[in-house]
Formats: structure tokens, C-alpha cells, sequence
């Protein structure tokens, strides 16, 4: 499990910058612009989740209701079935009814999925998939059922209940952000593409399940400080050129003077300054009163006109609406299905309220469903036409500006309707507030225009020519002013962003290494003989702009992964990439669900991925599904704890679930209530009950056999296998158990550990069974049976004696 960093990355940047060397300028600016830490909320999130049981009717591969029973706690669970048998049924449902999404069929055509999702072969069966979670310490039993209503896929609900039946909501259950930043579903589908093209999605999930966001917005606003900067050089540039070519055409000595200190290296502002301050004080100020007349801008009236029709359609809208609010829409809603519910629950159809007799019927039932789901439907419609409105209002009076300073305070016609302007951001009523902006914008729109041609006139009249040379003099200053001062300040930034990205860089690493240190740690042990090695795993860029790099090599030489990697190997690296993640301890989830992680390993693969499911459950639920028996195998082959769960499916997709037991003791179980059957006749019990205890004790010798020849002969799955798979009589599985070679004579061993048992494994390698003609008889068989079982089942280490055949 990987532990969250627990030191800020706020303060590991002020500790670096602290000690960087750089100049004081330089570590002001980065101070200025370094964000906060964001806490993440849980939401009110109820705490860990585990799965209790998996609901699917109507769905998919399954017909009647099925419902997958797991156990609780940590620990390894194996669904097993063939395909078709509609045990991906169940992964699919765990993940739709939790998520609300298909991962299989995200991406596919419609067509494919609007057939595929409803179970042919139950038509009548309302579709329903659902899963019960173990939420918080407590292990409160919450059910999350999505069913569908219609005949499309997306015609569906969620319900969310708790113990008591009463409702809960989704967010207060699972939090939505961990369903995506540590999702717990490996839907097969996602094994094949999950590592296809730039690993984008992942990359985004990394980022944030690791907080990394600051560091993105703390190099974003260094790189915007420095964009900043070039604009505004840029801006004083271009007025420069303007300008220039103004002057150039003014015969006019105050022109070509500006123009000489505008010419050259490096513009001169002081000379400019000196040019245009040669005026006398009242005349200044009285310049300055008319250029602020002369540049005056009213509002918008196209954006005006705009705003004010958007808010009449949406105050229209809200009109419309059948009920004065959302929430009496909700009342009546409530109200219906409290009557609905009583109905279900009494069984009565009397009214409770009016006293009326068989009114709450069936269809009445179905009419006030229908009801609700109107209301519901109302409501949502009422509570979004009035966020509409307060939308429209505040973008309204966004419009309105308050009055300029230079005007606050005067007399004037033009301040007394500027004033009337800025009052209708008082106005809350839309209509009202409509009319009196629409009326407003235009009066003082026309007053502007007239205050601007008067000021332009006189202006115009007063120096002639020279005067909007003047003006745009006074705005160059401005800005040549402003130019000077980021000039200065991009050499800071661009210094903070060469200093910073090597920090980003290193934290970001730093922050990833326990999840790339996993993900390599997974790798080996899935690839443990295979020459491609898994290197380092590292984020590049930034979220929606980023991707996950791969150190992929093979013997030692750089490669691309997807060009050299096997099947197997690619299912490898995405399981790789998904476990880190989906067990880290920000995640609430307290399960995994990995749909036929198998298929395409190789037999060394197989060993490692139920090395790697072992080592996941010890403090997780793992639920995995696979139709290949292999993973089963290892899991006996490496003596792993696990739970195994059998899927069948027979005509008309009728599905069930069984728990597969213990091979040995569900033979001798078997033999023993055979043997305790008074009724059972002769003949059959003379052939059948020697030969069941055979089987158990052929059992007992494999379970040995496997484990001596994996512990002390080192032997791989595939080679056990393949010399299991050679055995032909029970004395060969004696041999192979208790001395690890089939060919060796094993009397002396079995004696030893069991005295009497060799004679019982003659008797079942010769097939000549020693007539069983009463109960007791049939009992001591079973007796012996289970002596030498427990015996050989013990024997794994001990030193077996006796020669060759």
C-alpha cells in the first residue's frame, strides 16, 4: 500500500526557494506568485467500502435474479467459469451500478450496446444490476440498485439505500472524485487499451490523486507572468510604430521633436514628458478634463440589448413552470411517494387521508409513479429556469459601472444620468430590472456621445493637428512606463522558470516514486523470466496537456513498449500501472474488481499474478473473474488462501453460484454419507465406495505432490503440471507425494507414515476390493481412507524411503 506524502508541497517549495541562492527580486516573485495548498474535501463521505454481494436480473448474460454472495473482509476471491457462463456479467454490474457506467461499452456504437445490455432470454424481467457495500468502520449494509424503466439503455435509475431502507444519497456514499482517481474496476477491455496512445487520462488521475495540482498552477502563473510581461513590451512597441508614423506625417516642431525621442535603441519617456508638459497648469488641467470627456465610454448597447433579452427569456421561462418553486414541486413529489410507499407496505388500497374505499389500486400506484417522476422532473426544470434567472440578473448588472471618479461629485446632466445607471444594479425584479437598463443604457449612451463630441470639437479646436498626437503621446507614456517596469520583471521570471522546472520536475518524481517503485515491484513479479524490464515510470506536462512516460528495455536496450511487448506483457504493464493506484490509501475502497486478467500469460505469469492478487488482499477485498483455470492452479500451486466461486449457466440463462471446496474433503464427504446408507445395495457399494475413496486419497497425493515438487525440486506450474498430468495409478500418485518421483517404489514410505496404508493403495491400484457386506464395513474403508489422506496431506518434507521398481 502506498502511503500519502504528508509534508505539503507548498512548504517544499519555500524550503528550496529559501535555499536557492537566487536574487531577492527573483524569490519575491516566486513568493508572490506561489499558490495555496487546496484541501481536498471527502464530501462527507461515509468511509471505506467493501462488497458484500453482486445483484444482476435481466441483464446481460443473466436471466432470472442471480446474486454473486463474497465474503467480507480482506482476502483473495476467484469467480470462475467458463465463457458465456455470465460471470462478466457480474464484474460489468458491480461497475454500472456503482459508477453508472460501462467501461466495455464506452467508445462502441450505440447499435452494439442498445442490443447487447437487455438479457434476451427474459423479456419480462425488469433489468436491474445493483451491489451491496460494507460503507465505514461500522460496515453499514448501503444497496446501490440501478434498474431500468424503458426500453432504452439510458432510460434508468438509481436507488441508494440504507440498512433501515431509508434513502441516501450517492455522494454521501462514494465520493465521485475517488471513483476517478482511484477507480477499483480492471474491466478486461481496459487491460488491452488502457496503455494505448500518451496515457493521458492516467496521467490526470496521478496528478491529482497525488496533489500535484499546485505545482501546475504555481509553473502556470510563472509562465503567465512572464506572458504578461512580453505584452506589455509588446503593446508599447506597436505604439511606438503608430506613433511614429503619425509624427512623420505633422508639420508641426512639437511633432518632429517627439519623434526624435521616440526614434532610436531605446525610446527617451523623459523627453516626451518634458514635450508635453510645457503648457501652463490650468490649461493641463483643462486639457486633461476634455481628453477624459473626449475617450468617455457609455455602455455597450449591443451587449446590453443582449444581456436584457437573455434575462426576459429566462425570466419567461421561469413563468412558465407549473409551480411557483422547485421545492413545492419537491413537497408534492415527497408527498405522492410517502403514498405510494404506504400502499406497498399496508397492502391497502383504502385512502388513509379521505377514507375512500379500493382507491389505492394498481393503477393508481403506477399513475402516481408517473406523477412523481413529473414533479421530479418539474422540480429540476423550476430550480434551473430560477438559476437561469439569477444568472441573467448577475450578468446584467456585471454591465452596470459605477460612476467614473473624475465625474463623482459634479452637478452635471451627464453624472445625474450616470447616477440613474448605476442605480439599477439595486433592482433584483427581472422585468423591472430589464426595463429600467434597457431605458437607462440608452440615455446615458446619448448623453456620452453628446459629452464626447463636445469635448472632441473643442479639443479639435484648441491645438488643431497636434492635439491627438498629444493624446496618443500621454497613452505611450503610459505604456512605455509600464514596458520599462516588465522588462525588469521577465528577466525575474524568466530566472524563476528556469530555477522552477527542474524543482517541479523533481518533486513531481518524488511524489511518484513509491507508485513507480509498485509499479515495478508488480512488473517483476508478473515478468519475472521475461527479457522486458519495466524502468522508471515518470509524468511529462501538464493535466489535459500530459502524458506517462515508460522506461521500457529489452535486454538492457532502450524500446517502445507497445512495439515489443507480447499480449500477455501489455496486460502485465496495464495491471502494473492500475494496482499502485486503484490501493492508494487516499482511495475509500477497500476492494478491487479485475475482470480476466489471464487471458494471453503465459504459465510464469500466471504464478506471478497470483503472487501479486495475494499480496493485494492482505489488506483488500480482491474479487477477480477468469474462465481460465490456470489462476486457480497457481493459487494451489503456491498454497495462497483464496475463495473460490464457480459460475454455471444452463438454458435460458439461468445462472448460479457455488462455492468450490476443498477437493479431498468434499470426496470424503461424499464417501462417508454413502457409506452411513443402510439401503445402499452390495454391488454398488462394493464398486462405488472404494472408488470415491480413491479419488480422495489421489487428491490428498496431488495437493503433495505440487507443493513438494514447487518447494524442493523447484519446479515451475508448467513443468508440475505436465508431470501431474502423467500419472495413471494411485501408486504413481503415492510415489510422486511421499518421494517426489513416480517410478520410485513407495511402500516403505507409506508404512511409515500411515501404518496399514499400503494394503489400502493396492486395493485401489489393483481395482480388487475387498467385499463390503455391512455398514461397519463400509465405515472402517471410509476410516482408513481419511487416516491416510490426513497422513500423506502431512507428510510434505519428511525423507521418504525405499527403492526403485
Amino acid at each position: 500500500m502506498i502511503e500519502h506524502p504528508p509534508v505539503s508541497l507548498r512548504k517544499l517549495l519555500l524550503d528550496r526557494l529559501n535555499g536557492s541562492g537566487l536574487a531577492p527580486e527573483v524569490r519575491e516573485l516566486l513568493r508572490e506568485l506561489l499558490p495555496y495548498d487546496q484541501a481536498r474535501s471527502s464530501d462527507g463521505c461515509a468511509g471505506p467500502v467493501q462488497l458484500r454481494s453482486i445483484t444482476v436480473a435481466g441483464w446481460r448474460g443473466i436471466g432470472p435474479r442471480t446474486t454473486l454472495e463474497l465474503p467480507p473482509g480482506p482476502g483473495l476471491v476467484v469467480v470462475a467459469g467458463p465463457n458465456g457462463s455470465g460471470k462478466s456479467s457480474f464484474a460489468e454490474a458491480a461497475e454500472t451500478a456503482i459508477t453508472g457506467r460501462n467501461s466495455r461499452w464506452e467508445g462502441r456504437r450505440a447499435g452494439d450496446w442498445q442490443k447487447g445490455w437487455r438479457n434476451l432470454h427474459s423479456p419480462d424481467v425488469t433489468p436491474e444490476v445493483g451491489a451491496v457495500l460494507a460503507v465505514g468502520e461500522q460496515g453499514e449494509a448501503v444497496t446501490v440498485r440501478r434498474t431500468w424503466h424503458g426500453a432504452k439503455v439510458d432510460d434508468a435509475r438509481t436507488e441508494i439505500e440504507g440498512t433501515d431502507g431509508s434513502e441516501r444519497k450517492l455522494e454521501k456514499v462514494l465520493h465521485a472524485e475517488s471513483l476517478d482517481l482511484a477507480r477499483p474496476f480492471l474491466p478486461y477491455s481496459e487491460l488491452g487499451s488502457m496503455i494505448n496512445g500518451t496515457l493521458g487520462s492516467l496521467h490526470d488521475a496521478f496528478f491529482k490523486l497525488l496533489g500535484l495540482e499546485l505545482l501546475a498552477e504555481f509553473d502556470g502563473r510563472v509562465k503567465d507572468a512572464a506572458s504578461e510581461c512580453d505584452q506589455a513590451i509588446k503593446h508599447a512597441d506597436t505604439l511606438t510604430a503608430e506613433l511614429l508614423a503619425m509624427l512623420g506625417a505633422l508639420d508641426d516642431s512639437r511633432a518632429r521633436e517627439a519623434a526624435q525621442a521616440l526614434s532610436g535603441p531605446k525610446p527617451d519617456p523623459g523627453r516626451v514628458r518634458a514635450l508635453l508638459e510645457n503648457r501652463t497648469p490650468a490649461a493641463e488641467v483643462e486639457l486633461a478634463r476634455l481628453r477624459q470627456h473626449a475617450s468617455l465610454a457609455g455602455p455597450d448597447l449591443s451587449e446590453v440589448g443582449g444581456a436584457v433579452a437573455r434575462l426576459r427569456e429566462s425570466a419567461a421561462r421561469a413563468e412558465e413552470t407549473r409551480y411557483g418553486s422547485a421545492e413545492e414541486a419537491r413537497r408534492l413529489a415527497q408527498l405522492l411517494e410517502a403514498a405510494v410507499e404506504h400502499q406497498r407496505r399496508s397492502r391497502s388500497t383504502d385512502c388513509p387521508v379521505c377514507g375512500a374505499e379500493e382507491r389505492l389500486d394498481r393503477a393508481w400506484a403506477e399513475q402516481a409513479r408517473a406523477e412523481v417522476e413529473r414533479l421530479q422532473a418539474e422540480a429540476a426544470d423550476a430550480e434551473a429556469a430560477r438559476q437561469e434567472v439569477a444568472v441573467a440578473v448577475r450578468a446584467v448588472h456585471g454591465l452596470v459601472q459605477p460612476v467614473p471618479v473624475w465625474l463623482r461629485g459634479e452637478t452635471s446632466p451627464l453624472a445625474t444620468v450616470w447616477q440613474d445607471w448605476t442605480q439599477c444594479r439595486d433592482v433584483t425584479h427581472p422585468s423591472e430590472l430589464a426595463d429600467r437598463v434597457e431605458g437607462a443604457a440608452a440615455t446615458l449612451d446619448d448623453a456620452c456621445r453628446q459629452v464626447r463630441e463636445d469635448a472632441s470639437r473643442r479639443l479639435s479646436e484648441h491645438d488643431g493637428a497636434w492635439q491627438p498626437a498629444a493624446v496618443r503621446l500621454t497613452e505611450w507614456l503610459g505604456a512605455a512606463v509600464a514596458a520599462e517596469a516588465a522588462r525588469e520583471r521577465r528577466k525575474h521570471a524568466r530566472k524563476a522558470r528556469t530555477w522552477l522546472r527542474p524543482i517541479i520536475d523533481e518533486l513531481r518524481d518524488e511524489r511518484l516514486r513509491p507508485f513507480a517503485q509498485r509499479s515495478q515491484e508488480v512488473w517483476q513479479k508478473l515478468c519475472e523470466h521475461s527479457s522486458v524490464t519495466l524502468g522508471s515510470v515518470t509524468l511529462a506536462g501538464t493535466p489535459g496537456r500530459g502524458k506517462v512516460e515508460l522506461g521500457v528495455f529489452v535486454d538492457d536496450m532502450d524500446a517502445p513498449a507497445y512495439s515489443v511487448m507480447s499480449q500477455g506483457e501489455l496486460h502485465s504493464l496495464a495491471l502494473s500501472l492500475f494496482l499502485p493506484r486503484a490501493t492508494h490509501t487516499a482511495s475509500p475502497f477497500g476492494f478491487l474488481v479485475i475482470d480476466d486478467p489471464v487471458q494471453s500469460m503465459d504459465p510464469e505469469k500466471v504464478e506471478g499474478l497470483a503472487r501479486v492478487l495475494d499480496a493485494c488482499a492482505r489488506d483488500r477485498q480482491v474479487i477477480v473473474f477468469t474462465h481460465d483455470t490456470r489462476l486457480q492452479q497457481a493459487i494451489v500451486h503456491l498454497g495462497i488462501k483464496a475463495t473460490v466461486l464457480r459460475v454455471t449457466r444452463q438454458t435460458d440463462s439461468v445462472v448460479s453460484v457455488e462455492a468450490v471446496t476443498d477437493p479431498v474433503e468434499q470426496s470424503l464427504k461424499e464417501a462417508r454419507d454413502i457409506s452411513m446408507d443402510p439401503h445402499l445395495p452390495q454391488d454398488v457399494a462394493d464398486h462405488v465406495l472404494p472408488a470415491m475413496c480413491r479419488v480422495a486419497v489421489e487428491a490428498a497425493c496431488l495437493e503433495t505432490a505440487r507443493r513438494r515438487l514447487r518447494d524442493e525440486q523447484g519446479l515451475g506450474l508448467r513443468a508440475v503440471e505436465e508431470r501431474v498430468a502423467s500419472l495413471d495409478r494411485t501408486k504413481t500418485y503415492v510415489s510422486l507425494a511421499l518421494l517426489g518421483d513416480e517410478e520410485r517404489y513407495a511402500r516403505e514410505a507409506v508404512e511409515r507414515i500411515c501404518a496399514g496404508g499400503w494394503a489400502l493403495v493396492e486395493t485401489f491400484n489393483s481395482g480388487a476390493h475387498t467385499p463390503l457386506p455391512t455398514v461397519d464395513d463400509r465405515k472402517r474403508l471410509v476410516r482408513r481412507t481419511e487416516t491416510l489422506t490426513a497422513a500423506i496431506r502431512r507428510s510434505t518434507g519428511t525423507e521418504g524411503v525405499g527403492g526403485d521398481r
